[in-house]
């Protein structure tokens, strides 16, 4: 397609959450990313290479400080809590009020490695075609289904379905006392973070047995587990490093 004025400006519009949502448009950027998005199930609408359009140009629509050789405009996937199944003997993930682009992308990038079927945000999560989101998506954005939707209804769905949710709290129990945690999870779970300045929040909290509040245990400089009231060091973990050692502890049993 011809790269007209009109054409930039649409383009440069996609930057606004306003306008994705009108159009139902993304935008991806990057010769890794466009090549995913070209192999995935999603709609490619356009594709733009530098070598075609010149720097000049590219410089125009991009969003990057620096303009990647390639950039895709690609048609968003809705994924409905209505058509999604939770398996026995598949890992999930919950995302209650993450805020942060770098962190959702990571965390999908984590879900992506370590094997997640899907992952359910609640609707007040920072939006995953935001142009940040994706970058840090790293290609997982094409391959991990994101549903936005009333978490208290995938907690439903999943008892329904005989899987244990499991929630992160400053006060539950360590992963590391005992092996019930990463043994059932490995057998099929639902992992629920919450947002580093406010957790999960209360009415979800209250839906998740007091015997699956998880706590990432703190250490001292000796290597020793620090007690819940030692609030000397780090208050929290950053949600995506958290996300990374859970997916971990249960990949690895």
């Amino acid at each position: 397609m011809e790269l007209t004025a009109s054409r930039i400006k649409f383009i440069r519009s996609l930057q606004q959450k306003k306008f994705r949502q009108e159009t139902s448009l993304f935008v991806v950027e990057g010769e890794k990313l466009v090549n995913e998005a070209l192999h995935s199930g999603f709609v490619v609408e356009d594709v733009y290479y530098r070598e075609d359009i010149g720097e000049k140009a590219m410089e125009r629509i991009s969003s990057l400080s620096s303009p990647s050789p390639a950039l895709a405009v690609v048609r968003q996937k809705e994924h409905r809590l209505s058509d999604m199944e939770l398996s026995s003997g598949k890992l999930y993930l919950m995302l209650d009020g993450v805020r942060d682009p770098g962190n959702l992308g990571t965390i999908l990038r984590l879900a992506d490695w370590f094997g997640v079927s899907a992952v359910f945000c609640s609707r007040d999560c920072v939006e995953l075609y935001n142009p940040k989101t994706v970058q840090a998506t790293m290609g997982a954005v094409f391959r991990v289904p994101v549903c936005y939707c009333n978490l208290s209804e995938v907690v439903c769905k999943a008892e329904a379905g005989a899987l244990p949710v499991f929630g992160t709290f400053l006060d539950g129990t360590s992963v590391l006392e005992g092996s019930a945690f990463s043994e059932t999870a490995a057998k099929g779970g639902v992992i629920v973070l919450g947002s580093e300045s406010n957790g999960i929040s209360e009415d979800l909290a209250a839906l998740i047995p007091s015997s699956r509040h998880l706590l990432i245990p703190s250490f001292d400089r000796d290597g020793n587990a620090k007690t819940y009231d030692d609030y000397s060091g780090s208050e929290s973990l950053n949600v995506a490093t958290a996300c990374a050692a859970l997916l971990f502890l249960v990949r690895s049993r």
